[in-house]
C-alpha cells in the first residue's frame, strides 16, 4: 500500500474518532467562552502597565479567568515563567520546606527536573541541597502507576506528591483525569495535609475536566504548550488553591510581592486570545495522534498510545527501533514545516537533558510544541515523541514524507 493510500485509508477510519473530538472541542469552548463572560471580558483588558506592574487590570482578570476555566481558586498566568519547568519549580520551592519529602507517584520525573529536584548536577541549589528528600514509585511491571504501592506510600513527613500527567520521554500511558482523580483520594486518605502537585504540561482540554476539578491542590504548566494555542510567545502558569499559587508567585517574583508584580509588555490579548484559540489547537493536535498512530501501527511499529483509544495528552509515541530512524523521521518533518524548513535537524546536547536529542519543528514560536513537533532521545528503544498540530491536515502532509524517510533509512 502506497503512502497517500494509507493515510486516505486512516482519515476514513478515524471519522467517528474526529466527530468525537469536534464535541468536546465545542464543550471545552463553551468553558472558556463562560469565563471570559462571566468576568466581562473587554477591549480594556489588552492594555498592559510598565514598570512593576502593579494593578494590571488585564493580567488580573486573565489570573481569574484561568483559574475557573481550570477548576481552581486561583491561578497566575505570567510571561516571566521561562518554561513549564520553571513554573513547576516555582511550585516546588513555594511549597517544600527543609525535612519536607516529595514523592513522585508515576516512576522518573520529565528529564529536565532531575536537576530540579537534584538527580543530576551539584550545587546549582536544588530540592535536594535544600535538604528536601526525595522518593519516588517506580511504574509496574506493566508500565502503570503501582497502585498497591501507593496505597501505602505516603507517611508524615510526605508534604508533596508529585503527578506528571504526561509520559513524558517513557514508554507509559499518561494519565487520565479519572487516573489523577483516583491518585489524589489515595494519597489524600493516607495524609490529608499532602499536597497534589500535578505537572499538566500537555494535558490541557484534553479531557472536558482539568486536574483541579478532582482534587488536585496545584497544577502548573507551559503557555507555549496546549493553553497558549499556538500564539502565545512565551510564559506559564500556576493554578489550584489559592495560597499555594501565592506561594508559587512568591518563588517566581519575592516575599511580599507574589503575584502583584509582572509587568506583561502588552501580551495581554495574545494571552487571552490564545486561550480562546486552545481547544480549537487541542481537538487538531489530538486528531494528528490519532493519525500518526494508526498509520504506524499499520507499517508495524510499536506505538504509545495504540491506535483507535482515547488519548490522554497530545503525544504520540513510536518506537522507531534505530537512531537512523529517529533522525530521518525528525528530518522529514522539518522538510515540511512552515518555518525554517531547509534546516536539517542533527543530535545535540540540550540544557536539563541527560541524552542527546534531535529535535524537528519549524514552529512560528520558537520551541514551541503546541505546534506540530517531534523530538526523541538517541537511546534506545529510539523513540520519536510527535506533539502539537494547528491542524491535522499539515500533521498528515508530514507523515506522509517521514514515512517514505522511514522506510528510505530500513533499507
Amino acid at each position: 500500500m502506497n503512502n497517500l493510500k494509507l493515510l486516505k485509508e486512516a482519515e476514513k477510519a478515524l471519522t467517528p474518532i474526529f466527530d468525537e473530538i469536534d464535541a468536546q472541542v465545542k464543550q471545552n469552548l463553551q468553558k472558556v467562552l463562560e469565563a471570559f463572560q462571566n468576568h466581562r471580558l473587554g477591549i480594556h483588558h489588552f492594555a498592559s502597565v510598565s514598570g512593576y506592574g502593579h494593578d494590571d487590570l488585564g493580567r488580573q482578570t486573565l489570573d481569574r479567568v484561568f483559574a475557573q476555566v481550570m477548576g481552581a481558586e486561583a491561578a497566575a498566568v505570567r510571561g516571566q515563567f521561562v518554561s513549564g519547568t520553571h513554573a513547576i519549580a516555582c511550585a516546588l520551592f513555594g511549597v517544600l520546606r527543609p525535612g519536607d519529602e516529595m514523592l513522585a507517584v508515576a516512576g522518573s520525573p520529565y528529564d529536565t527536573l532531575e536537576e530540579v529536584i537534584g538527580l543530576r548536577g551539584e550545587g546549582q541549589g536544588s530540592l535536594i541541597d535544600f535538604g528536601i528528600q526525595y522518593r519516588q514509585i517506580p511504574l509496574s511491571d506493566q508500565g502503570t502507576i503501582d497502585w498497591e504501592v501507593l496505597e501505602r506510600a505516603v507517611n508524615d513527613q510526605t508534604r508533596l506528591a508529585f503527578i506528571q500527567r504526561s509520559c513524558g520521554y517513557s514508554w507509559r500511558q499518561s494519565l487520565s483525569i479519572v487516573d489523577i482523580q483516583k491518585i489524589v483520594e489515595l494519597i489524600q486518605q493516607q495524609n490529608p495535609n499532602t499536597i497534589c502537585l500535578v505537572d499538566n504540561c500537555y494535558g490541557e482540554f484534553v479531557e472536558k475536566r482539568e486536574p483541579p476539578d478532582v482534587g488536585a491542590d496545584l497544577i502548573a504548566g507551559s503557555l507555549i504548550k496546549n493553553p497558549g494555542g499556538t500564539i502565545v510567545t512565551a510564559g506559564g502558569y500556576v493554578a489550584g488553591k489559592a495560597d499555594l499559587v501565592e506561594a508559587a508567585a512568591c518563588r517566581l517574583t519575592a516575599p511580599g510581592i507574589g503575584s502583584e508584580g509582572g509587568a506583561t509588555f502588552n501580551q495581554n490579548r495574545l494571552l487571552f486570545q490564545g486561550l480562546f484559540l486552545a481547544p480549537q489547537m487541542v481537538g487538531e493536535a489530538l486528531k494528528g495522534t490519532h493519525l500518526s498512530a494508526y498509520v504506524f501501527d499499520q507499517l508495524g511499529y510499536k506505538v504509545n498510545p495504540p491506535p483507535n483509544v482515547g488519548h490522554r495528552d497530545v503525544i504520540q509515541a513510536i518506537q522507531l527501533g534505530s537512531p537512523e530512524k529517529l533522525i530521518a523521521f525528525c528530518r522529514a518533518l522539518q522538510q515540511h514545516s512552515p518555518v525554517g524548513s531547509y534546516l536539517d535537524p542533527v543530535p545535540a546536547a540540550m540544557p536539563g537533558y541527560e541524552s542527546e536529542l534531535v529535535m524537528a519543528g519549524g514552529t512560528f514560536i520558537d520551541g514551541s510544541t503546541s505546534e506540530f513537533s517531534a523530538d526523541g532521545p538517541l537511546r534506545e528503544p529510539y523513540i520519536v515523541f510527535c506533539q502539537g498540530g494547528t491542524h491535522w491536515t499539515h500533521v498528515a502532509i508530514a507523515l506522509e514524507a517521514a514515512i517514505e524517510a522511514v522506510a528510505e533509512a530500513s533499507s
